[in-house]
C-alpha cells in the first residue's frame, strides 16, 4: 500500500510525541519508602475498539487523505496474517514444524508498522513478525521453512530489505543500529526499523543499541512490541517506568500506541520513519498490545495468566476492530468479507501443502558449518548422534 502521507516539518530530537489530545490522569500509590505520584501512560489511539474514529491532533495527518481500498488492505492483511499463523501452529502440532511462535492478537502492531515502511528501509525483524515480512513480500512457506528445520530463513534478506530472523534475545537491535549508521554516513534517503519485545527490553543489547543509536543519530525506530508477558514473566516486573519512557534516559523521543489500532500503528510508525529520514535519530515506538497464544507452541500460558485477561483483550481484538470500522463507515460489504474468507482458505491449503511436500531435514546438517577445519569434539558428537540413530533402526529389525 502506497503511503498517503505528507511529509511534515521536522522535529527536536526533544519533542514529546503522543501527548497531544490524550488525557493523562495522576494518582498517587504507597510504598514502604512513602507515597509517590505515578502517571498513566499517554497511549496514541485512533480507532477504539468499537470502531469508531478518534482525532489526534498530532497523528491524524499521518493517515490524512487514506482511502478505502488502502483499509480493505490493511483487513485483509490481518486476516491473512492470522490465517497462516493459524495453520502453522495446526501444523506443529501435527508434527510437521518444530515449533512455531504465533503473533496472534499483535497482528494490528505489525501490518501498521510494515506497511508505514517504504521499499529503501530496512527491517530487523525478531522471530515473530510474520506480519512484517507478509508486508515485505516474504512467502509464508519460506518463514515455515526455517520452523521445519530444512533451511536457514530461506529468503534474500536483500531482496525484500527484511533481514533473516533473529532467535538471540534483542542482537538485532545492534544489528540495526550499526545498519543504520552506516546508511547515515552513505548519505541515504531511508530508515531502519528493529523489532523487539517487552522482554528484550532487558537485554543489555538493547540498551547499548540506545546508546549508540542515540550518540551518532542513527536514523532508526525501535518498535518493541509489549504483548505483556517475556514467556512467564509480566512487565510489571521488568520495569518501574512505562518502556516507552526508557528513551528519555538515553536522549530521544519514545511514544507508546494502542497496538491493536492498525491505523495508529501505520501513523505513528511513520512519523518515527519521517524523524529518521530527515535526520533527527532514533525513536522508540512501544506498541501496548497482547499475546493470545502461547509464547511458542513449547509454552503452556494457562499455567501463569488467567482467563479473565486474556478475555479482556479479546474484546480489542485488532481485526474485529477494523471490520467495526468499515462496516460502519461503508467501506466493506458482504462481498469483500465472503471473498476474503474465499481467499483465506485458499492461503491454509497452500501454506499446508507446501510444508507436507517438504523434505525432512538432514539430522546431520547441525554438525557441518561450524568450524571451517572441522574439530575433534564436533566429530566425537556427531559418531555419538549416529549411533544413537542407528538404535532406532536396530530396534525395529533393521527396517
Amino acid at each position: 500500500m502506497e503511503s498517503t502521507a505528507a511529509r511534515t516539518p521536522r522535529r527536536s530530537a526533544g519533542t514529546k510525541a503522543g501527548t497531544t489530545g490524550t488525557k493523562r490522569t495522576t494518582s498517587t500509590t504507597k510504598k514502604a519508602t512513602g507515597a509517590r505520584k505515578t502517571t498513566e501512560p499517554a497511549l496514541v489511539q485512533l480507532l477504539t475498539p468499537e470502531g469508531k474514529r478518534v482525532k489526534n491532533a498530532e497523528f491524524d495527518q499521518y493517515v490524512a487523505g487514506i482511502t478505502a481500498e488502502e483499509l480493505r488492505g490493511l483487513y485483509r492483511d490481518m486476516v491473512l496474517t492470522r490465517r497462516f499463523d493459524a495453520e502453522a501452529t495446526s501444523l506443529q502440532r501435527q508434527g510437521e514444524l518444530g515449533l512455531w511462535a504465533s503473533l496472534l492478537g499483535q497482528e494490528a502492531a505489525q501490518i501498521g508498522s510494515g506497511r508505514a515502511l517504504r521499499d529503501d528501509d530496512y527491517v530487523f525483524p525478531t522471530y515473530r513478525e510474520h506480519g512484517v515480512a507478509w508486508c515485505r513480500g516474504v512467502d509464508p512457506t519460506n518463514l515455515l521453512g526455517m520452523f521445519r528445520g530444512v533451511n536457514n530463513g530461506g529468503w534474500d534478506p536483500n531482496g525484500n530489505n527484511f533481514h533473516l530472523y533473529t532467535i538471540v534475545i534483542g542482537s538485532q537491535t545492534l544489528h540495526a543500529t550499526g545498519y543504520a549508521m552506516g546508511v547515515a554516513k552513505d548519505g541515504a534517503d531511508s530508515a531502519v526499523i528493529a523489532y523487539f519485545g517487552d522482554g528484550a527490553s532487558s537485554q543489555g543489547d538493547v540498551a547499548e543499541a540506545f546508546t549508540f543509536s542515540a550518540v551518532y543519530n542513527a536514523p532508526v525506530v525501535f518498535f518493541c512490541q509489549n504483548n505483556q508477558w517475556a514467556i512467564s514473566e509480566p512487565t510489571e516486573k521488568q520495569s518501574r517506568v512505562p518502556l516507552y519512557q526508557r528513551a528519555q534516559g538515553f536522549g530521544f523521543p519514545g511514544v507508546r500506541v494502542d497496538g491493536n489500532d492498525v491505523l495508529a500503528n501505520l501513523a505513528v510508525t511513520k512519523w518515527a520513519l519521517e524523524r529518521a529520514r530527515a535526520g533527527e535519530g532514533p525513536t522508540l515506538v512501544e506498541a501496548f498490545t497482547y499475546r493470545m497464544g502461547a509464547h511458542t507452541t513449547s509454552d503452556d500460558p494457562t499455567r501463569y495468566r488467567g482467563d479473565e485477561e486474556r478475555l479482556a483483550w479479546e474484546a480489542k481484538d485488532p481485526i474485529l476492530r477494523l471490520r467495526r470500522y468499515l462496516e460502519a463507515a461503508d467501506h466493506a460489504d458482504e462481498g469483500f468479507f465472503a471473498e476474503l474468507e474465499t481467499e483465506s482458505e485458499a492461503l491454509g491449503r497452500r501454506v499446508r501443502e507446501a510444508v507436507r511436500a517438504m523434505p525432512d531435514p538432514d539430522h546431520f546438517a547441525i554438525f557441518e558449518n561450524v568450524y571451517a577445519d572441522g574439530h575433534a569434539l564436533v566429530d566425537e558428537e556427531r559418531t555419538q548422534f549416529a549411533a544413537y540413530q542407528a538404535s532406532f533402526a536396530d530396534a525395529d529389525g533393521g527396517k
